[in-house]
This record gives C-alpha cells, structure tokens and sequence, in this order.
C-alpha cells in the first residue's frame, strides 16, 4: 500500500508481477492461515481451536491490521498525538505480533489467566517496539541494509516516532517498551529467555 518497488532487498510482489497479483497473494495467504488453524494436526480441542481462530480474525481484521492499516493511511499529512500514534501501531503490525504470542498460550494447557495476561502485555510491547524501530531506521539506516526504501516515511510525510518525539526520544521510547517486555517476563526463569532475546532483538536490529 506504500507503493514501495523493494522489500527484504527483493521487489515487492506488485512490482515483480503486479497489482492483481500482489492482492490474490495477499488473499490466498491469509486464507491459508485460517486453513492451518483449522485443519491442521495440532493436538488442541476443537473449543481452543475456535478461540484461536477467532483471535486471529480479530487481529486480521478491522479491530486489527486492517484497521491500524486504515488509519495508517488517512493519518498520510496529518499530525498525530503519541497515543494516537500508539494506537495505529497497536491496531497494526503490532495486532499480528500480539496475537502470535496470544494463539501459542491459548494451544498451551494449564496457563494460569494472570501469566497469560503478563505474555499479551509483553506482546503488545514488543510490537510497539517494532514500530518504533521501523521509524527510527527509516531515517538512519540506508536503502541496501533496510531492504526497502529509506527515508520513504518521512518524504510521504507519514506520523513517525522520531518526527514526533525526535531521535532521542524514540530511541529512549524503544528502550523504556523493552524493559517494560523484560518486566512482564521477570516471574519467568531462563525458559522465556527466547521471548528475552526477541525483545531485545527488535531494538537492536538493522532491517
């Protein structure tokens, strides 16, 4: 939808076929989703295997990613508060990222409702962290380290984290989500040091 020619240093699939195409992509792709959930041989109840498919529909759709993506879109030339800015963020990428932690608890057993609770407040940390990354290296990392275009935000003049809180700002905001992430896992012993790892990851990468 940003009409970028690159993605992961490849052209993006309405550049390299085109736009019909990209759209029927997108489409067979999510569908398939909901198939795996559905049919495949996960050893959950049909019960868990209907919430699960309701949280992804949810995160999916208007009250998600389709959602966030909307207000994305109108949001081009507009100057956002941080909440709002939070908001398209939690409704966008971050809804996906959040409901990918959420289906892994719902498919466990004997998840107690309060540590389930402390893996969505993680979750939803580490896909505000995302973005803020995202935004902070639109601006300072280069088109071939990226695999997109750099810069593409700011000359669309899209509300971004370091256009609203400046460099500095948004680096500290990527750090305080981190530590707020680490903070949600701290009842957790070296099992979730993967989940650590991600978080930290996030902030620190590259592309």
């Amino acid at each position: 939808m940003d009409n970028d020619d690159l993605r992961r240093g490849k052209p993006t699939c309405h550049i390299a076929f085109d736009e019909a195409t990209a759209i029927l992509a997108g489409d067979a792709l999510q569908a398939l989703a909901f198939e795996i959930l559905a049919h495949d041989a996960m050893p959950i109840s049909a019960e868990q295997r209907i919430i699960m498919i309701n949280t992804l529909a949810k995160a999916s759709g208007s009250q998600g990613m389709v959602g966030g993506q909307a207000i994305d879109l109108a949001a081009v030339g507009n100057q956002l508060t941080l909440p709002e800015l939070e908001n398209m963020h939690i409704h966008k990428t971050g809804a996906l990222i959040r409901a990918s932690v959420n289906l892994a608890c719902i498919a466990a057993t004997g998840i107690e409702p309060g540590v389930a609770m402390k893996l969505d407040h993680y979750a939803k940390c580490i896909g505000l962290s995302f973005q803020v990354q995202d935004d902070i290296l639109d601006e300072e990392s280069d088109t071939a380290t990226l695999g997109k275009t750099q810069g593409k935000d700011k000359n669309q003049d899209k509300p971004t984290y370091p256009a609203l809180l400046g460099m500095a700002g948004a680096k500290q905001k990527a750090k305080e989500l981190h530590d707020m992430a680490l903070a949600n896992l701290s009842h957790f012993g070296s099992e979730a040091d993967l989940l650590r790892d991600l978080s930290l990851y996030i902030i620190q990468r590259t592309h």
